[in-house]
């Protein structure tokens, strides 16, 4: 395996990005990795090399650029704490066309790459990021042919980029893992979520007994059944999308 973290340049200055691919047997299908609230760290850059080490070429930028920061560490349980209240301050701190602007650059750097191959295109989105890889499916659809949103959260608003959208905007196909529990995404939303993928080229999984959080190996919430359920359903849905 190669990694790399590289100086990306975008519209607004320049995204610190984790990019992890095979050493041999390129190019590879490019999967753009959206990092969820807390920010870049070892255990988003594992899972990265988790998906690259299946053969592709992925891509985890850091999102909180524009305010000088790349990584947060250890945030305290206690959501009045400093540490939370400033991550929340970042998370609002973008949005869905800043992010597109991002990914716009990520998709240039990238077809400059002998490692990279640029016709099919994955994404995966965690916790807030899950708008963002729903939304690079409808925004970049020449090229985005699977996305993911993994306890996503604001996948219904009242905005015409709100993910519950995505039918009608692109072809690709999409995959919605959800948290049982999950105070960010509650069950109202999900049953909105499912209603408006009828028809389409989509999934919408509900995970019995788990929490937001549930597919990272640091959290407290870690549930390691479903944990390993969502990668056998990322890697199968890259599987049938981007090899073909």
């Amino acid at each position: 395996m190669i990694d790399q973290q590289i100086e990306i340049p975008t519209k607004d200055g320049h995204t610190t990005t984790f990019i992890t691919h095979p050493e041999r047997g390129g190019p590879h299908p490019v999967i753009l990795f959206y990092m969820d609230a807390p920010a870049i760290r070892e255990e988003l850059r594992d899972m990265a090399r988790r998906l690259g080490t299946s053969g592709y070429y992925v891509m985890l930028p850091n999102l909180y650029y524009r305010s000088g920061v790349m990584e947060l560490g250890p945030l305290p349980a206690d959501p009045e704490a400093p540490e939370r209240k400033r991550m929340f301050q970042l998370m609002a701190s973008i949005n869905i066309p800043m992010v597109m602007e991002d990914t716009r650059a990520l998709l240039a750097f990238a077809s400059g790459q002998p490692a990279a191959r640029l016709d099919r295109v994955g994404a995966v989105g965690y916790c807030m990021s899950g708008r963002y890889a729903i939304n690079a499916a409808t925004q970049f659809s020449d090229r985005v042919k699977a996305a993911a949103s993994v306890y996503g959260t604001h996948l219904v608003t009242d905005q015409p980029d709100s993910p519950h959208l995505a039918p009608g905007k692109t072809k690709a196909e999409l995959y919605f893992a959800c948290a049982e529990t999950d105070i960010y995404a509650p069950s109202e939303v999900i049953e909105q979520v499912k209603a408006s993928m009828q028809g389409a080229n989509a999934e919408v999984e509900i995970y019995p007994g788990t929490h937001h959080g549930f597919a990272f190996p640091k959290r407290p919430v870690y549930d390691r059944d479903a944990a390993e359920r969502h990668w056998e359903r990322l890697l199968s849905l890259y599987r049938r999308t981007l090899w073909s």
